[in-house]
């Protein structure tokens, strides 16, 4: 059913389009155009993908890769560690900024600057006094606030 207003030249052309050969029906036997292509993924991956020589994994390689992953999960644990840690530093330093703010500042500054080291004794060395300073950090954290839980407990009694 045609619609009033509708045809004309603009349908004509689209006829005429539609009905012309297309590219592909005019290109002679042998010219391979792109509808017909591979018939299989695998046969269009073959032709159009360079194929990497198979690899043979050298034991030093694969342990120095096991080494940085290695040593990348100890980074960001320790690095998770100084975090949590810093969450109980909550009072402010001379300036009045949190002193959680400061550790984790100073942290991460330090992780950025040694982010690029790849000597595996010189990383082991900063994973290994990271550890300890976080470490002693924490115990003077416990002693302190094992002194001013005994302050108070005296003041209390003597008070009493």
């Amino acid at each position: 059913m045609a619609v009033a207003g509708r045809g004309g030249r603009g349908t004509a052309l689209l006829l005429r389009a539609l009905a012309a050969p297309r590219p592909w029906q005019l290109a002679g036997a042998g010219a391979r155009c792109i509808h017909e292509g591979p018939d299989t993924i695998e046969e269009l991956l073959d032709r159009h993908l360079v194929k990497k020589p198979a690899a043979v994994p050298d034991e030093e390689s694969a342990e120095a890769r096991r080494r940085l992953t290695s040593s990348r999960r100890e980074a960001l644990a320790l690095y998770r560690d100084i975090l949590r840690a810093a969450r109980l530093f909550a009072w402010p330093d001379d300036r009045g900024v949190p002193w959680r703010e400061v550790l984790r500042a100073n942290a991460r500054r330090e992780f950025e600057e040694a982010r690029g080291e790849r000597d595996p004794e010189v990383v082991a060395r900063l994973l290994i006094g990271g550890r300890d300073a976080v470490q002693q950090a924490l115990d003077r954290l416990a002693d302190a606030s094992r002194r001013a839980i005994e302050a108070e407990e005296a003041k209390r009694r003597g008070g009493a």
